[in-house]
C-alpha cells in the first residue's frame, strides 16, 4: 500500500481520539530532549579524552570527592560477587526520581508536551553558562587544545571507530523506540525528513557544545592539580637544599631541578619527587558517573562560588535524564496502547504507572552496593549489541521487506517529494553494510579481550587506582541474557503473527466450507 490509509488521521485503530502535539515546537523539543541525554555530557567527552583528547586510610589514599563518591554515596563493594545491602538513600532518590517521571508523563503527550519546554531548555542554559565561566578559567584554552587536537596514532585503533559508531546509537537514542512514538502523534502529512536532519545535526553540535563547556572546565582542573604537583616537589627541594621560602617559582622549577640533578644527583634521587606532567593530568580519563561526579566535581570545587555551580551542573543532568525517560516511556507506552494490551476500559495513568512502577523494581539493583557495577554492564555491554541488531533489523525490514519503493511512496505522500538516491543508496546498502560491519567487530573485540570492570578496592597494592577485575561467569551469563532478551521479542512477535494469520486464514475457510455445504 503506498498511500496512508483514508481515515481520520486522529483517529486511531481503536476509535479513540489520538492526542496531537499543541505545536510543532513541543515535539521537536521532546525529540532533541530525548536524543540529548546524559550521553552527551557524559559519554561522548571521555570518548574525545579516551582517544586523544576505613575509612580514614581510605580517604587519606585518595581524593576527598573520589572518597565521598564510592564511600559515602555509594558504598560500594571492592567486588561484584559481593553484591551488598540496598542503600536506603539510593532507593529513596530512585522512588523519588521515578514519581517525577510518571507525574510528567502520566497523560503522555498531554503532559510531557508542558513539561519539555523546561526540561530540553534548561540544559542549554546551563551549558551556555558553563560555556562562558569555562572559557575564562584558567588553562581552558589547554583543555580545549587537548579536545581539538587529534591523535593519528590512536585514530588507527579499529576500536576508536567502534566507540564512535555506538556512541551515535546512544547519542541520537536509535533504536530504542522513542523518536517513532513522538512522530506517531504527527499529522500524517509531515516533512519527516527535515525533522531527522535537523534533530541528527542539533543533536551532534549539543555533542561538541557540552565537550566546549566540560573540557574548558577540566582544563582548568587539570592546570590546577600540575600547578599543586609542581608545589609538592618544590616544597621538597627547598627543605632538603634550605632553599629561602617561595625562592622557586613554578616557572624556574625544571632549570632548578636540572642544575641540582647534575650537581647533587643522590640528594635529588631520594627525594620524593612526582613526574608532573600537564598531558598525564589531561589524560585521566572517565566515562559516566565517575566524569559527571568525581572529575567534574573537583573541578567545580576549585571554582569561586562552588556550591551555585554544583546546583547548576547537577540540576542540568536530573534534567537531561527526565527528557530522556520522556522518550524512552513513550516508547513503551505508545505501542502498549495501541495494540490494546489492557482492556479500553483501563485508564491511561494506570497503565503508565504499572510501566514506571516495573521500571523502578528492575533499577533497584542499582541501589545494591555493587550497582554501579551493574550501571556498568548496562551502559557498555547490556545495551550496546541489540541495539546494533535491532537497527541492523529496522532497516533490512524496511528497505528490503516492506519495500524501497513503497517506503519512498509514503515519504513522497508525506513530504511531497521523493527521497533523492543518496538517501536510498544509504537506506538499502550504506546503512546495512556499517551496522553489519560494526557487530562483527564488536564481536570480534569482544572475543579477543575478556570483559573486565574497574573495582574501587582500598585493599589494592595501587590504590587508588581502581583495580581490573574480570567478570565471573555468572555475570557473563547475565550479560548474555540482557543482549539477547530484548532480541526475543522480534521472533517471537513475528511468530505470534504469523499464527494468528494462519488461524484466520483456517477460519476463513472453515467459513467458506460451512457456505458451501449449507
Amino acid at each position: 500500500m503506498a498511500h496512508a490509509p483514508e481515515q481520520d488521521p486522529a483517529t486511531s485503530d481503536l476509535g479513540e481520539e489520538r492526542p496531537k502535539w499543541d505545536n510543532k515546537a513541543q515535539y521537536f523539543l521532546s525529540c532533541i530532549g530525548f536524543a540529548v541525554g546524559l550521553g552527551n555530557i557524559w559519554r561522548f567527552p571521555y570518548l574525545c579524552q579516551t582517544y586523544g583528547g576505613g575509612f580514614v586510610e581510605e580517604c587519606q589514599g585518595s581524593s576527598a570527592v573520589s572518597y565521598f563518591w564510592y564511600r559515602q554515596t555509594l558504598n560500594i563493594t571492592a567486588d561484584i560477587n559481593d553484591s551488598g545491602s540496598i542503600q536506603w538513600w539510593l532507593l529513596l532518590c530512585l522512588a523519588a526520581s521515578w514519581a517525577v517521571v510518571y507525574m510528567c508523563v502520566i497523560r503522555g503527550i498531554e503532559t510531557t508536551g508542558k513539561v519539555i519546554y523546561f526540561t530540553a531548555l534548561f540544559p542549554y542554559l546551563v551549558l551556555t553558562i558553563f560555556v562562558i565561566r569555562g572559557l575564562t578559567l584558567p588553562g581552558a584554552t589547554k583543555g580545549l587544545i587537548y579536545l581539538f587536537t587529534p591523535n593519528m596514532h590512536i585514530l588507527q585503533n579499529p576500536q576508536v571507530w567502534l566507540d564512535a559508531a555506538t556512541q551515535i546509537f546512544f547519542s541520537l537514542s536509535l533504536a530504542f523506540g522513542g523518536h517513532i512514538a513522538f512522530a506517531s502523534y504527527n499529522s500524517p502529512r509531515n516533512d519527516c525528513q527535515k525533522d531527522a536532519v535537523v534533530i541528527a545535526l542539533v543533536n551532534s553540535m549539543t555533542s561538541l557544545y557540552a565537550s566546549i563547556a566540560v573540557f574548558s572546565v577540566l582544563g582548568f582542573k587539570a592546570t590546577n592539580d600540575y600547578g599543586h604537583c609542581l608545589d609538592r616537589n618544590i616544597l621538597s627541594l627547598i627543605n632538603e637544599f634550605d632553599f629561602p621560602e617561595q625562592s622557586i617559582s613554578r616557572d624556574d622549577y625544571l632549570a632548578v631541578l636540572m642544575h641540582l640533578n647534575a650537581t647533587w644527583p643522590k640528594r635529588v634521587a631520594q627525594l620524593p619527587l612526582k613526574f608532573c606532567r600537564l598531558e598525564d593530568f589531561l589524560d585521566k580519563s572517565a566515562s559516566g558517573p565517575g566524569l559527571a561526579f568525581i572529575l567534574f566535581t573537583e573541578a567545580v570545587l576549585h571554582m569561586p562560588g562552588a556550591p551555585a555551580w554544583a546546583v547548576l551542573f547537577f540540576g542540568m543532568l536530573f534534567t537531561l535524564g527526565l527528557s530522556t525517560m520522556f522518550g524512552s516511556m513513550e516508547a513503551v507506552i505508545t505501542p502498549m496502547l495501541d495494540v490494546g494490551v489492557l482492556p479500553r476500559w483501563v485508564p491511561k495513568e494506570a497503565l503508565t504507572g504499572l510501566v514506571c512502577l516495573a521500571c523502578f523494581l528492575f533499577a533497584t539493583c542499582f541501589t545494591l552496593q555493587s550497582g554501579n557495577y551493574w550501571l556498568e554492564i548496562f551502559d557498555n555491554v547490556a545495551a550496546s549489541l541489540n541495539l546494533l541488531i535491532l537497527a541492523f533489523l529496522e532497516v533490512v525490514g524496511v528497505a528490503y521487506v516492506y519495500g524501497m519503493k513503497r517506503f519512498c511512496d509514503d515519504i513522497a505522500w508525506m513530504t511531497g517529494r521523493r527521497p533523492s538516491p543518496y538517501w536510498r543508496l544509504t537506506w538499502r546498502v550504506v546503512s546495512p553494510l556499517l551496522l553489519l560491519t560494526i557487530f562483527v567487530a564488536y564481536i570480534t573485540l569482544l572475543s579477543q579481550k575478556p570483559l573486565s570492570y574497574r573495582a574501587w578496592n582500598p585493599k589494592y597494592e595501587l590504590f587508588p587506582t581502581r583495580q581490573e577485575k574480570l567478570y565471573p561467569g555468572w555475570v557473563l551469563a547475565a550479560c548474555a541474557l540482557l543482549s539477547l532478551l530484548p532480541l526475543l521479542w522480534v521472533p517471537g512477535v513475528a511468530l505470534a503473527q504469523l499464527l494468528t494469520r494462519q488461524r484466520r486464514t483456517w477460519r476463513d475457510r472453515d467459513a467458506r466450507l460451512d457456505t458451501d455445504t449449507s
